[in-house]
């Protein structure tokens, strides 16, 4: 058990509620343990007494009593706080869940899951430093855009790969998404059906809505509902692909006129638009969750906190996670 600490509050975690403060830092203190020691004095920012809904700023400390509990170390993970550190070590630090056939990892938004052009680091040459005994590598078995952050499953073995890869081919998987978009969709809740189909462009290869009938287009279904939204400036939403086309999710969004914040490929606002101040420009999309069956037994469920820039975007505008329940 440490001593009574100070911990100094993050550029990242501005306006942040000091609930939420020490749920991302001592994730195994409960809400009630909180309370008394506020109520106590025990825990203070810069020497005064404060409340759960307490918003902190950079800078800041906060006194933390001597408590049994873990605190989660370093600084959040992030494309630019894992350079330098060896895989191994990033790839224990994004673990969410583990048993001897599946690993699933939170993969910060950034890092790339596969190589390509301009890709130094990805996920897939990352898992060599998880090699097992006999040799084995662990196997995707699903990917994520580069910059979407969240749920990642990867097998242990050959055998559970191909298990874990029919169960995505037969859409025995739940997967959900949270967006922040641009403006408010038209109805609280729906289905999005299209064609979509890839098309080159001097910016590189997009997706785009297409006939239905034209030359390789795909047929892709999503579903969404509204869970918050900030006026009629910003929701956020949850969201579910049926189907995974490539950029799903992003394509359907803009299609409905309501593009995701901070996306380079697909979001689009008229001249009188202006980006919110506070928010960071990068992609506002998280794959929030999965359930999918084990290769062997029950079922996988397992949920990803949010990544710095999404929090950040979260605390500025008001919204509770405890709406999406």
């Amino acid at each position: 058990m440490a001593g009574v600490e100070q911990i100094a509050v993050d550029a990242g975690e501005a306006g942040m509620r000091l609930d939420r403060w020490f749920k991302s830092h001592y994730p195994g203190l409960g809400f009630g343990h909180l309370q008394k020691l506020l109520r106590s004095g025990q825990i203070r920012v810069d020497g005064g007494r404060v409340k759960a809904d307490t918003r902190v700023e950079p800078g800041q400390l906060v006194r933390v009593p001597p408590l049994d509990i873990d605190r989660k170390d370093g600084a959040p993970l992030t494309a630019k706080t894992i350079r330098g550190q060896e895989d191994g070590d990033v790839l224990a630090k994004m673990l969410l869940y583990e048993d001897d056939k599946v690993f699933v990892f939170n993969k910060p938004a950034g890092l790339a899951v596969q190589g390509g052009s301009g890709v130094v680091r990805h996920v897939d040459d990352m898992l060599e430093a998880w090699r097992n005994k006999k040799g084995e590598k662990p196997r995707l078995v699903h990917r994520l855009d580069r910059d979407t952050s969240g749920v990642l499953v990867v097998a242990r073995t050959r055998l559970a790969a191909m298990k874990l890869a029919e169960a995505f081919r037969a859409r025995e998987t739940k997967k959900t998404y949270w967006a922040l978009v641009k403006g408010v969709p038209p109805k609280r809740e729906d289905k999005i059906s299209s064609w979509l189909v890839k098309e080159a462009t001097p910016d590189g290869d997009r997706m785009r809505v297409a006939k239905h009938g034209e030359k390789g287009a795909d047929h892709a279904v999503s579903y969404y509902r509204i869970i918050e939204q900030a006026a009629q400036t910003l929701t956020w939403l949850e969201m579910e692909p049926y189907t995974g086309r490539t950029h799903q999710l992003r394509v359907h969004a803009a299609a409905i006129g309501c593009p995701i914040i901070g996306d380079p490929k697909y979001f689009e606002a008229d001249t009188n638009w202006d980006f919110p101040g506070g928010l960071q420009n990068r992609l506002h999309l998280h794959a929030r969750r999965i359930i999918i069956p084990h290769p062997d037994r029950g079922l996988i469920d397992v949920t990803a906190p949010l990544p710095p820039h999404m929090v950040q975007a979260w605390n500025l505008l008001g919204f509770d996670e405890a709406s999406a329940e």
